[in-house]
């Protein structure tokens, strides 16, 4: 199997964080969601990737040192040639092109910028997104620059989108126009997307893969199929849950009716009713429960 983005081993200490020893890979042809709370290492891990961070050697002697490696498109993260970085189409959550220009100005920059820049499909994007040609970045609307970034990325044939938040703060109508297009972008098998989201809902529908992160490690990565079959939530009372394997409960949470668990479904025995656990619930009972 080929990947667009794999990751090994890899570890970003700051004064009161680190990036702990992850590892991921992204299959070519599929999406991947990065889940996890604010601070848990989602954007570290994104500019890692990039190459806009360097990552740390092992420091701890009594460590098993492992080797370790970002590569992205199949090059080394930090040795990028000119024409793999031309596939790679980024957005971050803050629009970063200047306000005082109109989006046919940012187009001709574009088109100076990337050797690949293709002005017919800039123009498909944008007026499949009717975004306002003659009015300035400053003029539009937290949705509309969301549209014009990811136009912009789409428009120098990328075969790698990497995307911190893309979908934060929009409507769902916005955000379903955005994502219908992700799923366009994929049907060529070459191309992938990284996507970062608070948003759980979103990359239920889209994603492939998901890796969920909490305090700099990964608590889970999986084929997103896989892990919402595999958990389940199991509601019960106290003395029903000790009787439980451990090992099958990956938190839980009491109420005035018991107690509720996100349990490993194939680890559980007797005939006790599980629940269907969507992201957004595993990622609470394995971060906040118990």
């Amino acid at each position: 199997m080929e990947y667009a983005i794999n990751v090994t081993n890899i570890t970003k200490r700051y004064k009161d964080f680190t990036l702990d020893n992850i590892s991921l890979k992204l299959p070519k042809g599929s999406i991947m969601g990065l889940i996890g709370e604010n601070g848990a290492g989602k954007t570290t891990l994104i500019k890692l990737i990039l190459g806009l961070q360097n990552s740390d050697k092992c420091t701890d002697p009594g460590r098993n040192v492992k080797p370790s490696e970002i590569a992205v498109l199949g090059y080394n993260s930090q040795k990028l040639p000119n024409s793999v970085k031309e596939e790679i189409g980024v957005v971050l959550d803050d629009c970063c092109f200047p306000e005082n220009l109109n989006l046919l100005q940012i187009g001709k920059i574009m088109k100076d910028i990337y050797s690949s820049w293709d002005t017919s499909t800039f123009n498909h994007y944008v007026e499949y997104f009717n975004l306002p040609e003659k009015k300035s970045v400053k003029e539009y609307s937290k949705g509309m620059k969301m549209k014009l970034s990811i136009a912009v990325a789409l428009s120098h044939h990328a075969k790698l989108l990497i995307l911190d938040e893309p979908t934060s703060g929009l409507d769902p109508v916005v955000r379903d126009e955005i994502l219908d297009v992700f799923m366009d972008f994929i049907q060529d098998e070459e191309n992938s997307i990284l996507i970062s989201s608070h948003i759980t809902s979103d990359l239920e529908k889209v994603c492939d893969y998901i890796t969920f992160i909490n305090n700099g490690s990964i608590l889970l990565s999986d084929v997103k199929d896989d892990i919402l079959s595999d958990f389940g939530i199991l509601k019960c009372t106290q003395e029903e849950l000790s009787q439980i394997n451990p090992e099958a409960i990956y938190g839980y949470k009491r109420n005035s009716f018991g107690v509720s668990a996100l349990v490993k479904r194939q680890k559980i025995q007797g005939n006790f009713i599980i629940d269907p656990a969507n992201l957004e619930e595993i990622l609470l009972y394995s971060v906040r429960g118990k």
